[in-house]
């Protein structure tokens, strides 16, 4: 029973997760508990794991009395976790340098490609969830849980402001970029692993603007489901 209740959290948190990507789901949406039991089929206690888990990665807010909402960071909130999260990856890139091995770089590659061809299928969703893990199968490879633990925040805060807040039609991340930055790995190179991770995050978040508003749609709309008959 345990196991299926953990499913049926994660089904709820990454349906909302990836509503957030996909842009369905806008700064300020609300996220009535009744409507996401229904909509799921679940009791409230497995929707309020869910958002409680959800709020913990800062993708929603939990308002006292009020029930939760999508985020809404604001400018300063978005120039702060960018500036964290340039500071955590030049540490974690240029340790992954000097200790990832052959194999790890070959599975880097891997991830490389299949994020290519998300992004070739206009697969939102996987384009950003591959994105994301390959910034953090980098800092895995760092070998320092410490800075991992505090750069999957940092990705869960970013992965909300890009998806609310990027011009449609752009990529999480450019996939270019990424290969320069497996490709100094790959030479040993930390400084310039450095220097292009950097640049990449600093193209991130030059992109992001702040002018999206909530939308009105169901909230089954937004998370592209059907309500559980």
């Amino acid at each position: 029973m345990r196991d299926q209740a953990d499913a049926a959290d994660m089904r709820i948190y990454r349906s909302i997760f990836d509503g957030v990507l996909s842009r369905r789901l806008a700064p300020g949406t609300k996220l009535p508990e009744p409507e996401l039991c229904e909509l799921f089929g679940v009791g409230r206690a497995v929707v309020r794991r869910a958002l409680e888990k959800l709020a913990y990665d800062g993708i929603v807010v939990l308002r006292p009395n009020k029930g939760a909402v999508i985020a809404q960071p604001t400018r300063e909130e978005t120039r702060e976790v960018f500036e964290a999260r340039r500071s955590v990856e030049r540490a974690l890139v240029e340790l992954a340098a000097e200790r990832a091995s052959s194999a790890d770089i070959a599975a880097l590659r891997e991830q490389l490609n299949q994020e290519h061809e998300a992004m070739h299928r206009f697969d939102q969703p996987s384009w950003a969830r591959l994105a994301s893990e390959f910034h953090l199968r980098i800092a895995a490879l760092a070998g320092n849980a410490i800075l991992l633990q505090y750069l999957n925040e940092l990705v869960s805060r970013c992965s909300l402001i890009v998806g609310v807040y990027e011009p449609a039609g752009n990529a999480p991340c450019e996939h270019d970029e990424h290969t320069a930055i497996l490709d100094c790995l790959e030479r040993r190179d930390a400084k310039g692993a450095a220097a292009h991770m950097n640049a990449h995050l600093q193209g991130l978040e030059a992109r992001i603007e702040t002018t999206r508003m909530p939308g009105t749609k169901s909230l089954a709309h937004l998370l592209g489901i059907e309500k559980v008959q």
